[in-house]
């Protein structure tokens, strides 16, 4: 190899490493929320409907739907519900039930737990599992194309 081929190929190993280093720095930098979106909390709550001293359903599915939707309403602009089925053993004994899956956002702590006091009683619950997840939030209405 010539002197002229080796300084090349050093200049070209070095801008390789330093492209590398960047690159991985990027990938670990944490990802920022662009400036249309807002930093959020967005609150998941499980909500068994079997009562906890019969493991029998409160209500039917539809029923329990309902009663949950009468209770969030109260307490919040707004929620998504998903119906699931949940499962679990205890010592030898199998549990199976209907469950509630609550997504909440643009709301607080005590908001959540004033909610959850409310279901708990309502259905006869021991608890309700609750998520805290954070996330960015945006309402998108669409592009700015008015034509």
């Amino acid at each position: 190899m010539t002197k002229k081929s080796g300084v090349f190929v050093t200049v070209i190993s070095i801008a390789a490493i330093v492209l590398s280093v960047v690159a991985l720095i990027a990938a670990l930098r944490p990802a920022t929320v662009p400036a249309e979106q807002n930093e959020d909390v967005q609150y998941v709550m499980y909500l068994g409907t079997n009562d906890k001293d019969t493991n029998q359903p409160v209500f039917t599915p539809d029923e329990a739907k309902a009663e949950a939707e009468k209770i969030l309403i109260n307490h919040f602009g707004g929620y998504t519900i998903q119906e699931a089925n949940g499962g679990w053993i205890d010592g030898e004994i199998e549990y199976q039930e209907y469950t509630l899956v609550i997504h909440l956002s643009d709301t607080d702590p005590e908001q959540v737990h004033a909610a959850a006091d409310d279901l708990i009683q309502r259905f006869n619950q021991s608890s309700v599992l609750i998520q805290a997840n954070k996330t960015a939030t945006e309402f998108y209405s669409g592009g700015n194309d008015t034509e």
